[in-house]
């Protein structure tokens, strides 16, 4: 940006390149202020470390709001099926010969008959609430969250015996194992002229599994669909059929499908109907997380333009020798802006660095917190889960980086356009 004397007379002012390395010497000093500049270097540090905390803060979060809902939609469809298929005003009489019809629908990948009922649970220690599924085993082994999740005992001849599957959580609630007796009583039994006796009968526990999500690990009852038929007396019918979809996203279409084939005499009800509400909430929630956490990154940006107001003030005897040396509005301009936006766009990559090693890393965090304050953090019994997750989209997380980006940039424009408009005269009338 100096006058350079050459053969063919001085460079003039337009020969300087935009982006020139003069113009990054000059910003890489401002950025490193003396001694007696050193509160614009701490308002400096103070935007870096905005940026780069308002950035981690909305990638964990946004990570931690979709791993929970990944987590939770995995558990939820692990164990029910994505499309329910029932009759109305009549039994279920027919569902293996509608099974075999509804299998043979693309995009079906198992169809599983399925018996349901409100039980007290007992054992010797104390009792609770419980939901018995009846099952059988080849609709047990559809479902790998079950199947590959049994702790102790096995599945192998689950239909031949009369024994039942618990979670781990009820079994630790009763106190029982593997081998013991609970009781299971229903309050539908047998008809008698003094109205409906309440049913109980003794189960051997034949297996123990842990699902992960603790609403389901303490009250899930998993029980052979004949001796289900047998003591709810439905002897010859089911509830419902549950579908498993080979695309979970797309049951819309198939749930229609499988009306067609099943005939007028059947209804369905896909998985987002049955947890509209429950999705919809969680959504919500991802989306408010999202704009207020942004704030942060906002108000880091005003903090850029702050302390580029005052380095353009401190700078402007500065701004006048290099203009009165030959440098054009458009080279200050960028020197300015190089500036400030090497705090944005560094304390955004650290940002993005640090949000994902958090992420990483965020169950050993969480434990390591819970060590030290002695207390629990993200109880099971709260929030379903059993561990914290946390999921990161690249398209959500290179947003966020753009986000900050664009912002860092935005906010150095006007302090720098107020630079290259400084008048060299003004500036050095009472120097």
């Amino acid at each position: 940006m100096a006058v350079v004397t050459t053969r063919s007379g001085p460079a003039t002012a337009s020969d300087t390149r935009a982006f020139a390395p003069v113009e990054w010497l000059l910003a890489s000093r401002y950025l490193r202020a003396r001694r007696k500049e050193g509160f614009i270097s701490v308002i400096a540090g103070f935007s870096f470390l905005g940026i780069m905390l308002g950035v981690a803060t909305l990638i964990i979060v946004m990570a931690v709001m979709n791993g929970f809902r990944k987590d939770l939609f995995s558990k939820i469809l692990g164990l029910n099926g994505h499309v329910v298929i029932y009759k109305v005003g009549e039994p279920f009489t027919t569902y293996a010969e509608d099974a075999a019809k509804l299998a043979k629908v693309p995009g079906v990948k198992a169809v599983l008959p399925l018996i349901e009922g409100q039980v007290m649970v007992s054992s010797n220690i104390q009792a609770v609430g419980g939901l018995v599924r009846g099952m059988d085993e080849a609709s047990i082994r559809a479902l790998p969250l079950v199947a590959d999740n049994i702790r102790q005992g096995a599945l192998e001849g689950f239909d031949s015996q009369t024994g039942i599957l618990i979670g781990t959580r009820l079994a630790a609630s009763l106190r029982v194992n593997v081998g013991d007796s609970i009781t299971i009583l229903s309050a539908k039994g047998a008809a008698t002229p003094f109205g409906t006796a309440p049913r109980s009968k003794p189960y051997t526990i034949a297996g123990v599994f842990e699902l992960g999500m603790s609403e389901y690990d303490k009250s899930i009852i998993i029980m052979p669909i004949a001796e289900a038929q047998k003591y709810f007396s439905k002897r010859g019918e089911v509830d419902v059929l549950e579908v498993v979809a080979a695309d979970p996203e797309n049951v819309g279409q198939l749930a229609k499908d499988l009306m067609l084939a099943g005939g007028p005499s059947l209804n369905a009800t896909d998985w987002r109907q049955r947890n509209e509400t429950f999705f919809t909430v969680l959504e919500v929630e991802r989306n408010v997380m999202f704009i207020i956490l942004s704030l942060i990154i906002l108000v880091a940006a005003l903090n850029i333009i702050s302390g580029m107001m005052m380095l353009v003030k401190d700078k402007g005897r500065d701004i006048a020798v290099l203009r009165t040396m030959g440098a054009t509005k458009g080279s200050v301009m960028r020197v300015f802006l190089i500036t400030g936006a090497s705090i944005g766009v560094v304390g955004t990559l650290a940002g993005l660095v640090l949000g994902l090693v958090f992420c990483h890393y965020i169950e050993e965090v969480r434990q390591f917190v819970a060590f030290l304050s002695g207390t629990t953090l993200f109880d099971p019994n709260i929030y379903y889960l059993t561990r914290l997750p946390a999921d990161v989209n690249p398209v959500e997380t290179g947003s966020i980086v753009v986000m900050a980006l664009l912002l860092s940039v935005l906010a150095t424009l006007y302090p720098s356009w107020r630079a290259s408009r400084l008048d060299p005269v003004e500036a050095l009338r009472y120097e």
